[in-house]
């Protein structure tokens, strides 16, 4: 079968469509026929080599954790789900290889019928990401939470997942977005100097939390949101040095669960996900869908950091 990896670290260009074996299901686990999967932020970073010493990797690796498709195989123990079905969900995190023809996925949930293949595909890893860290930052009715970043992949779930909870966002992007902000629920605001001063004139009773998806402004999160225990980032690594918790990949790598089917933590946001999807309060902004043998073409988008939604491949 067709996947996407790189054997080096570099430019967009060391990624590369590669004939591999099929993987196939095991224990608690089902296998899809791909129809879309999604470009992680993060896995631009492991690329480039910027994560080496966070994330290091064995080569070749398989790209991709979040996929959409149909079910053509369960693994013993599996209930609940048939060949034929239509689910979108996550890899193993440990395991990637989403962006391939036939990827196993280590939790999922049926595809909702209102959602493209291109939205479900791209959507499992924002939604997990989104739920674990609103969870984490404890963001409930009438608080006031801050997302930067707030027009990418994870950002524009974060802010509906949080408007669905009953909190007031303010979210950070450039101006070109504010008014898709505003469409989310979001009271829109630029990132950059002078962001501690808008935020307050934005909240003069202040932020309860401050869920960071772009990284690079730590120090400034910190001030407005007063204690470096009320700022969780998915993007900064120095996080450490700013007294501020790191959150990335699974569940497991927050609370120690094992990531599986039946674990409710790996399935906690794609369960959210399908209600507010066919209440129809979830949209999964896809900023553009390249074929797989343009995986480079999505990669070098996704690390200009113009991208609005989701970037998917598609089989």
């Amino acid at each position: 079968m067709r996947a996407i990896q790189f054997t080096e670290y570099g430019p967009p260009g060391v990624v590369h469509v590669a004939e591999v074996p099929a993987p196939h299901a095991g224990p608690g686990e089902i296998r899809i026929a791909v129809r879309a999967s999604g470009v992680s932020p993060g896995e631009i970073r492991i690329r480039s080599g910027e994560l080496r010493d966070v994330v290091p990797l064995t080569f070749p690796y398989r790209t991709g954790f979040d996929a959409a498709g149909v079910v053509d195989e369960v693994g013993a123990g599996v209930m609940g789900v048939g060949i034929g079905d239509e689910v979108f969900g996550m890899t193993h995190s440990a395991a990637r290889g989403a962006n391939a023809d036939f990827a196993v996925l280590a939790a999922w949930a049926p595809k909702p019928a209102g959602w493209s293949w291109e939205e479900a595909g791209g959507a499992a890893g924002g939604v997990e990401t989104a739920a674990r860290v609103l969870d984490l930052l404890a963001v409930g009715a009438g608080h006031t939470v801050l997302v930067q970043g707030a027009a990418g992949g994870v950002g524009t779930v974060a802010v509906q997942l949080a408007v669905a909870r009953g909190a007031t966002v303010i979210g950070t992007a450039s101006e070109h977005n504010h008014d898709f902000l505003r469409s989310l629920g979001a009271e829109p605001t630029t990132y950059g100097t002078g962001l501690v001063e808008r935020i307050r004139a934005l909240a003069p009773a202040g932020v309860d939390a401050v869920f960071d998806c772009a990284g690079g402004a730590l120090p400034d999160l910190v001030a407005i949101a007063g204690d470096p225990a009320r700022v969780v980032t998915i993007a900064d690594v120095t996080a450490a040095a700013h007294g501020v918790h790191m959150s990335h990949g699974a569940p497991a790598d927050d609370t120690g669960a094992a990531v599986g089917a039946a674990d409710p933590l790996a399935l906690h946001g794609l369960t959210i996900a399908v209600t507010l999807a066919g209440e129809g309060r979830l949209r999964v902004p896809v900023a553009a869908a390249f074929p797989l043998s343009e995986a480079a073409a999505a990669h070098e988008l996704s690390e200009s950091r113009h991208a609005r939604g989701k970037i998917v491949l598609v089989n």
